[in-house]
């Protein structure tokens, strides 16, 4: 039995992933979660409204992070060099969350509910960014716009890093933003960069 509630939400976790990957998703009950946690239902509902929110996790966190980040970022940089400097600001919280990221993404992938719900995080997380840099005065639309492209930088960033471990996720995320520069001007986007 898990003695703090740090320990039953990460067990929590681990038995929700195990099971949507042995069963699927939709299979799996918050009731068998729970056992395979070692922990009863009420427990789980007290860290978790629902069974796909034991996948998002962190959300709350990763967005203050990332908005501080923005906020805290030296002036005079342009919207997507802030939005690179705080993504680099918070890999060491995915780096050290990859066990769990990578089978994470797997179960996501391939269940429609969590896809949604990843989805509308992803936008909510966009549109936080999207107001930190209209409080640095980026204008409205700029603002929006660059939070949109930044972020899908990063989830690409992210799932090839998962893919290509050989990299860092650092070496990834500067990859995806210079490619998304070289979209912008029209050239050829730079060729990977190598770990040095």
């Amino acid at each position: 039995m898990p003695r703090s509630g740090a320990e039953a939400r990460r067990r929590l976790q681990q038995a929700a992933l195990e099971l949507y990957r042995e069963r699927g998703f939709d299979q799996t009950t918050t009731a068998e979660i729970a056992a395979r946690a070692g922990v009863n239902e009420r427990t789980f509902f007290r860290h978790f409204p629902d069974k796909r929110e034991v996948l998002f996790d962190g959300e709350a966190d990763l967005r203050a992070a990332l908005v501080q980040a923005v906020t805290e970022a030296p002036d005079g940089l342009q919207p997507l060099e802030t939005l690179l400097l705080a993504f680099r600001k918070v890999e060491r919280i995915l780096e050290g969350n990859r066990p769990f990221a990578e089978p994470r993404l797997e179960v996501i992938a391939v269940t429609p509910a969590l896809r949604e719900r990843d989805l509308a995080k992803a936008a909510s997380l966009a549109d936080a960014m999207a107001g930190a840099l209209r409080q640095r005065g980026v204008a409205d639309r700029l603002a929006g716009l660059a939070a949109q492209s930044g972020w899908a930088a990063f989830h690409h960033a992210v799932h090839a890093w998962i893919d290509d471990p050989s990299q860092s996720l650092d070496a990834h995320l500067r990859q995806a933003f210079d490619d998304l520069r070289a979209l912008s001007v029209g050239a050829p986007p730079a060729p990977p960069r190598l770990e040095g």
